[in-house]
């Protein structure tokens, strides 16, 4: 069964409370829109986009089954196998053994930590946003271990190694999309 948005945000909102988790969500789901236009795939905005908010779906409630359980309670739902292996594909190597296939389920891959990151250095600037922030200041942040330590670098990196792209180049263009939300 293909979802909708609402119907994607019911149930996000259904297993999500901590409004950080559902702004998380959020801030994905841009993105990924984002990059299905960048990428030639703008037919498919929606999809990406649903990904995007789903990815996590699982994670407040059952942390310790992340992209685990989100399978299950997706299937229970009835809802498209191509969303499920997308969202679980997210945790591959880490939480689960689902390789990201799909070039959306490699940017899925690449952006989700390194939006944790970025959306974690703009609230450091006195603006508040990603707006004015640069590749510099971003590079900056990203070697810095101690700062935003749950953001796994390694993760960040092997996703852009995954989609063929400089490290660069996906920091810039995540900056581009993150511009995209007016909250941000």
């Amino acid at each position: 069964m293909s979802i909708t948005r609402e119907e994607a945000w019911n149930l996000l909102t259904e297993f999500n409370k901590e409004p950080f988790h559902i702004r998380h969500g959020e801030v994905v789901e841009g993105i990924m829109r984002y990059f299905a236009k960048e990428l030639g795939y703008g037919d498919e905005e929606e999809f990406w986009g649903i990904v995007g908010l789903l990815h996590d779906l699982d994670f407040e409630q059952y942390p310790q089954e992340h992209c685990i359980k989100e399978q299950e309670i997706m299937r229970e739902r009835g809802i498209d196998e191509r969303i499920i292996h997308a969202t679980a594909s997210h945790g591959y190597g880490l939480v689960c053994d689902i390789a990201p296939e799909h070039e959306m389920e490699k940017v899925l891959f690449a952006v989700d930590e390194l939006s944790g990151l970025l959306g974690a250095a703009a609230m450091m600037r006195p603006s508040k946003s990603v707006k004015d922030m640069e590749l510099k200041s971003a590079k900056k942040k990203f070697k810095d271990k101690t700062f935003a330590a749950g953001c796994s670098r390694d993760v960040i990196r092997k996703g852009a190694e995954m989609l063929g792209w400089e490290l660069d180049d996906l920091i810039s263009k995540t900056i581009l999309a993150m511009r995209e939300d007016p909250r941000n």
